[in-house]
């Protein structure tokens, strides 16, 4: 993926594109369509939907939940390229850099693969293939017989350090959870490599809003999820650098007191825009619950900086997160009726705008 920085970057083009693929995204009545149906009617569905194109050609290989998940994956991927083919100069850079979300989904695809004893082509068709990896390092990591041969593979890449240094505590835990958080620290470590602090309202002070708010809904998250599971590990020790909200310290006090973490969230800079996301936060009762309602409050965050600067990167990005979203939403229908689950325990499942 190369970096088109010589040219002008083209917004107003690029969110003209992006708004007219978000005005198709699936709203609530789709969704209250698709948790009624069976799987083999969210195939049948899926194939009257812009995902028709992935459910014909992947339809010969594959059926019911795997075909509707698989067809998911592929059109995730086709958007993403098509944006990175769309924008030009430094909303490319931009795209690309974000995109990179994809390159870390995909080492913990091969990575959790090889730890189940996958076959290839289970893991190849779990693969979304966008962001910065070439395909033939993809398909090399594919055909990895160790998680040492993934490593070994990823060097030169801003994975292959933190994936080195988590595995000696995963071979203690035989777990994976070591290598998935060095994964995503990864990630988000390096999301404002060389983005410097500029007036406000530039391309690159929005560009660093959006990911600064990214990351500390992360870190909320993590946060959350380590307290909430009961297990005596130091939130901090999860913390990713980089957001403006939280630091380590107060992170991990305010993880055990969700009254006290709404009120800091409030009182920030994030709190009139997320009143709504907020009140959800205050009457979650389970963890799953908790994570959703945080998802929702990013998903919120991002719609607001696309409405107040609608001729910027923050639209672009708030749709990526947005169809991220909707391919999740598919994805917990459809294994949710193939499980047996109730429409009421699907939908506890969904987080929808």
């Amino acid at each position: 993926m190369s970096i088109k920085t010589e040219e002008s970057s083209n917004y107003e083009y690029v969110v003209a594109r992006v708004r007219s693929r978000r005005a198709k995204l699936f709203d609530a009545d789709d969704y209250r369509k698709l948790v009624r149906m069976g799987p083999s009617e969210i195939a049948r569905f899926m194939e009257e939907t812009e995902y028709e194109a992935e459910m014909n050609a992947l339809g010969t290989r594959h059926a019911g939940v795997d075909l509707v998940e698989y067809a998911l994956n592929r059109n995730l991927a086709k958007h993403f390229d098509d944006l990175l083919r769309f924008a030009d100069g430094d909303l490319y850079d931009y795209i690309a850099r974000y995109l990179r979300k994809f390159d870390a989904w995909n080492v913990k695809t091969v990575i959790r693969g090889v730890y189940t004893e996958s076959d290839r082509e289970d893991i190849e068709d779990d693969l979304i293939r966008t962001g910065e990896f070439s395909e033939r390092l993809l398909d090399r990591l594919v055909e990895a017989g160790s998680i040492d041969d993934i490593v070994e593979l990823l060097d030169g890449t801003f994975f292959a350090d933190p994936l080195a240094d988590a595995y000696d505590e995963y071979e203690s835990t035989e777990t994976l959870v070591p290598l998935e958080n060095a994964v995503d620290r990864a990630f988000y470590a390096h999301l404002l490599d060389d983005l410097p602090r500029t007036e406000p309202d530039t391309p690159t002070a929005l560009y660093r809003e959006f990911l600064e708010a990214e990351i500390d809904f992360r870190n909320l998250r993590n946060a959350l999820r380590i307290a909430r599971s009961g297990a005596e590990i130091d939130p901090s020790e999860y913390y990713i650098e980089g957001g403006r909200l939280f630091g380590p310290e107060e992170l991990r006090q305010l993880a055990r007191n969700v009254d006290e973490l709404v009120a800091r969230i409030r009182e920030s800079s994030y709190g009139s825009d997320l009143d709504a996301a907020l009140d959800h936060l205050e009457e979650a009762q389970s963890l799953i619950g908790f994570e959703h309602a945080i998802e929702a409050a990013l998903l919120e965050y991002s719609e607001k900086l696309s409405n107040r600067y609608p001729l910027s990167v923050c639209p672009v990005l708030s749709y990526i997160l947005a169809k991220e979203r909707e391919v999740e939403n598919i994805r917990a229908i459809a294994r949710g009726r193939e499980a047996g689950l109730s429409v009421e325990e699907i939908e506890e499942e969904l987080v929808v705008q």
